[in-house]
């Protein structure tokens, strides 16, 4: 999805959807040696950057979204709704489609 925003935060998500930004893998190994960028697993950590008011259930009563901004998650190796924004790649998932909330 292009889009034409200057700044992530100017991107509110709505509803029961969570923006998200996956943790980088790491290039290096422990021993120092760079790994080429193709041998490099996308993680299915992100981190939580905003997060809509939640959803409605059948009595039109709020859902409240189950994570907070700053909370790490397991997400999907696919799905989410890619948002790009210049050079960094974000995602758009719904509450349920999140895997785990990372607590430590």
């Amino acid at each position: 999805m292009a889009t034409s925003l200057r700044s992530i935060k100017s991107l509110a998500p709505l509803l029961d959807r969570i923006l998200v930004q996956r943790v980088k893998a790491e290039a290096k190994t422990a021993s120092g040696i760079f790994l080429p960028e193709s041998t490099v697993e996308k993680l299915s950590e992100a981190k939580v950057l905003a997060v809509g008011p939640g959803g409605f259930d059948k009595d039109g009563k709020r859902l409240e979204v189950s994570v907070k901004p700053g909370d790490r998650v397991l997400i999907p190796q696919y799905g989410g709704s890619p948002v790009k924004v210049g050079d960094e790649e974000f995602a758009l998932f719904r509450d349920h489609e999140l895997l785990a909330k990372i607590n430590e």
